[in-house]
């Protein structure tokens, strides 16, 4: 990574990946959370079953997504592989990957950019530095407040914070007294899921959206939470992969509930299903590649916020001939 990046759980300064590669070219990443796992033997568990199972089929089609989709793995080994067939499948029918799950052409994409926990100078000092208009603070630490009061002197930003889950309901309440002043439209994981219930008491006193992360690994998570938050961030190595995805969007659409689309520290492998389903999408964040030292493909390109697609696109994102010896 750039630099090392802190949340309220705790900090890292390096990222392991791994990658599934059909005929070395189609590719799918796994990218797990080193807070909230799984374990690095379960993912090496599980690829190796992805891959047994691959190697047992005569011919790769649209079912193989499905049967992949039905399996159990852990999310973020289903996620890469679901993702490496449905590029290998874009490759062989000559066609977009969003065309073959009957998605929309991507939508415009404008990501935010994350600020990790630092000191507070030092956090200040990203903030004035950053080219990036929309900024995610991840808050969950002491002192917060102070941060906030320095937060006024950018009214040009619009803000997006995210607790990940350290707050209880009652300094969760407290925060929202300081935030309200700012230029501010979500507010992720404010509190612990044991308080997701009081969030219907939250949302009376924000002036912005209350967005679940921690809390969304599939759709019965929707079903469990969806009457309490305005928006859900779907991860594709949280929740399995971008069926999954698709099955959770299209009902928080139909329930207006807000989706946000989100990211692990990914290259822009990983980034690229959620690109695909943009379309379904009103938030993002989607900037995992740009705290890298070096993205691993340049098929996904980022102009500031914006970002998009380059033609070579059927077949998905190809790793640089760097990184694919």
């Amino acid at each position: 990574m750039k630099k090392a990046f802190r949340i309220s759980a705790g900090s890292a300064e390096k990222v392991r990946n791994g990658f599934f590669m059909i005929e070395n070219e189609s590719c799918g990443e796994i990218s797990r959370s080193v807070y909230y796992g799984p374990k690095p033997e379960e993912i090496e568990r599980d690829a190796v079953r992805a891959v047994e199972y691959l190697q047992l089929r005569s011919l790769l089609d649209r079912g193989t997504l499905d049967e992949l989709d039905a399996m159990d793995l852990v999310a973020p080994v289903k996620a890469g592989v679901i993702a490496a067939v449905l590029n290998y499948l874009s490759m062989t029918e000559n066609e977009y990957p969003w065309r073959l799950l009957d998605l929309e052409t991507p939508a415009i994409v404008k990501t935010s950019f994350t600020i990790g926990i630092d000191t507070i100078p030092s956090m200040i000092e990203a903030i004035r530095k950053s080219p990036y208009p929309i900024l995610k603070i991840k808050l969950g630490f002491e002192g917060e407040q102070d941060l906030i009061k320095e937060l006024r002197s950018f009214p040009d930003r619009l803000f997006r914070f995210d607790a990940n889950g350290a707050w209880n309901t009652a300094r969760a309440e407290e925060m929202m007294y300081y935030l309200a002043d700012l230029n501010v439209d979500i507010m992720e994981q404010p509190t612990g899921l044991e308080f997701v219930k009081e969030w219907k008491y939250l949302k009376k006193l924000a002036g912005f959206k209350l967005v679940i992360d921690e809390g969304m690994n599939s759709l019965g998570d929707y079903c469990k939470y969806a009457d309490f938050v305005d928006g859900i961030n779907i991860k594709m190595s949280k929740v399995g992969g971008i069926l999954e995805a698709l099955r959770i969007a299209r009902l928080a659409k139909s329930d207006r509930c807000r989706v946000m689309l989100g990211c692990m520290v990914e290259s822009s492998i990983g980034i690229a299903p959620a690109v695909y389903m943009s379309s379904l999408g009103e938030y993002f964040d989607l900037d995992g590649p740009l705290l890298l030292e070096k993205d691993l493909s340049d098929d996904i390109e980022y102009m500031n916020e914006k970002m998009s697609l380059r033609d070579s696109i059927i077949g998905g994102p190809r790793l640089k001939k760097e990184f694919n010896q």
